[in-house]
Order: C-alpha cells, then sequence, then structure tokens
C-alpha cells in the first residue's frame, strides 16, 4: 500500500515538472524499511529509526523533513498516517558547503582510475573516464552530461538541450577535451546499443544518476580522497565548482575583463542569473594572490 502511495506522489510532483530525483530516493528508501516491517501507513516510530540511521545531523534532518511533507500529504486523506515533528533533529539553518577545488593532478587520477574499471574489453571505463572528463572540462551539470544525446555533439560543440532551467545552450569545446571525445565516439560506434544517449555502460543502456555518483565515490576512496561511506569529502557537483574557479583564474588581471569573463561563464554554465554563478566561486591562494595585488595597486594610487 505504501509503494502505491508513494508511486502516486512522485508522478504528481514530476506532472508539475519538479524531476523528483534525489527526493524519490531518499522516500523509497523510507517505504522499503517501513514496508518490511508490515506497516502500510506511515508511523512516527519508523520515520524516527530510518531517519537515525543516516550518518550526520544534517542528513538526518533532511530525511525527517522528507517523510515528514511525504506524511502529511497522506494525512490529509487518511488521518492514520502520522506526521512527525520537523524540529525532532533540530532546527538547522541553511550553511554553504564549502567545494572542494580539484588540482590538476586530482582530475588526472579520477580519469586514470575510471579507465580501470571493469569489464576488462567493454565501453563502460572509456564511458566514465570521458564522461568525469568531460564534466571537469565543461562544468556541466551530472545531469546534463548523461542526458546528452548523439546528435548533442556537433562541429561547433555540445547541445546542452535538457537543463535545468528548460534552456537549451551551446557548449564550446577546448580541442584538448574534443580529441578525448572524438576517442570516445569511435569506440561508441561500434558499441551494441538501441539508446541514441551519448554515454551508455556495458549492457547498452544510459547509466543512471545515482549509478554515476556511486561510481565516482567509489573512485575517489580508491585514490585517497574521501575516507569511509558516510564521511564528507570531495563531491562530482565540485567539479563544476573547479570550472567556475579555474576559469577566472585565468581570466585576465582588469576589471572590466573580469567583468566580461563573468558574463560569458555564467551562460557558459547554464545559470539563470549572473549572482547564481558567484556561489561557484571560492577563495584560491592564486585568486588571493590576484586581490591583494590589485589592492597593493589601489593603496599606490593605480587602479585595479
Amino acid at each position: 500500500m505504501l509503494k502505491q502511495l508513494f508511486d502516486d506522489y512522485v508522478a504528481l510532483h514530476q506532472s508539475l515538472g519538479y524531476k523528483f530525483r534525489t527526493q524519490g530516493t531518499l522516500l523509497r528508501s523510507f517505504v522499503s524499511f517501513a514496508e518490511s516491517r508490515g506497516e502500510h501507513v506511515v508511523t512516527i516510530t519508523s520515520v524516527l529509526e530510518w531517519a537515525g540511521q543516516a550518518p550526520s545531523p544534517e542528513q538526518r534532518r533532511n530525511r525527517l523533513l522528507e517523510v515528514r511533507r511525504f506524511a502529511r500529504s497522506l494525512h490529509a486523506e487518511d488521518p492514520r498516517h502520522e506526521v512527525p515533528s520537523g524540529d525532532i533533529f533540530g532546527n538547522a539553518c541553511h550553511k554553504r558547503r564549502a567545494p572542494y577545488i580539484y588540482s590538476h593532478n586530482d582530475i588526472q587520477r579520477l580519469i586514470s582510475e575510471a579507465r580501470r574499471l571493469g569489464p576488462a574489453g567493454s565501453i563502460r571505463p572509456l564511458t566514465y573516464a570521458t564522461m568525469f572528463g568531460l564534466i571537469a572540462a565543461t562544468g556541466m551539470r551530472v545531469s546534463e552530461a548523461i542526458a546528452l544525446r548523439l546528435q548533442d555533439v556537433t562541429n561547433d560543440g555540445l547541445i546542452i538541450a535538457q537543463t535545468k532551467f528548460k534552456k537549451s545552450r551551446m557548449l564550446p569545446l577546448h580541442p584538448t577535451t574534443r580529441r578525448a571525445l572524438d576517442n570516445y565516439l569511435t569506440a561508441r560506434m561500434k558499441a551494441h546499443s538501441s539508446s541514441d544517449k551519448l554515454f551508455i555502460s556495458d549492457k547498452g543502456t544510459p547509466p543512471a544518476y545515482e549509478t554515476v555518483v556511486t561510481i565516482f565515490l567509489k573512485i575517489m576512496r580508491s585514490i585517497g580522497l574521501r575516507g569511509k561511506a558516510g564521511t564528507p569529502g570531495p563531491r562530482i557537483h565540485d567539479l563544476r565548482h573547479t570550472f567556475a574557479v579555474r576559469s577566472l583564474e585565468d581570466c585576465a588581471h582588469d576589471s572590466e575583463a573580469v567583468a566580461r569573463h563573468i558574463t560569458a561563464l555564467s551562460t557558459y554554465m547554464g545559470h539563470a542569473h549572473v549572482t547564481d554563478t558567484y556561489w561557484y566561486l571560492e577563495a584560491t591562494p592564486e585568486l588571493m594572490a590576484h586581490l591583494a595585488a590589485d589592492g597593493e595597486r589601489l593603496y599606490c594610487g593605480g587602479t585595479a
């Protein structure tokens, strides 16, 4: 019964235009947990026990709030569903998690380790090595990389047709990135697959978002950039932060050039507003050195 209620709840949100990916994954886990206990309605006891299994306070609270929204929706039609209080695990204010800025060596190790994935002789290692490299080189979203189709690869670059804000954009590629992508395309065109997606698994089907993230985290642990499961560390989304920061580091050292660069970067990354791009910027030694030099010029009567 809970499974059917869950399916209807997800379908409703997706019909309204929400992808409901992360929320759906959490709720699916809770429903499986509750049904394994023989329960057909949401109970506070099960919610707290399931949410309490999360490894951090923030994740426990996120689990609680997600199921609470689900329970409130169900309770409106059936009062047997219990709605837990939203502050059982405390009240947390939103804090920006400091992104991990990858070094060139980090990214090279990531790609090299992806090439060692099995099965031997399959397209799978090349798929993940190319996908991770493409995300690092373009700053595209993981969902955008997964959604790429063969016809989206053009002579002018990549067409990002399925974006977060429902707008398409063109991504020109650096020659080295283009060569890596062309090498993958050679293998991709020889692979047996009925899918038109650019990236496929060894079974010929496009990988799921959760699978891509799982493989990424596995590689991060294998190369020593993350600890055991449940501990914080570099995320795949941090590749997008890294792209934004490294792009700014390479920008010319004058305010007008930086302003033009930020506008172009915002468009390239698919942001609705240039202020969204500022969220991706993080202080690095090189950027701080630029700021210090500009500040000194201003102090001495010059212009930054």
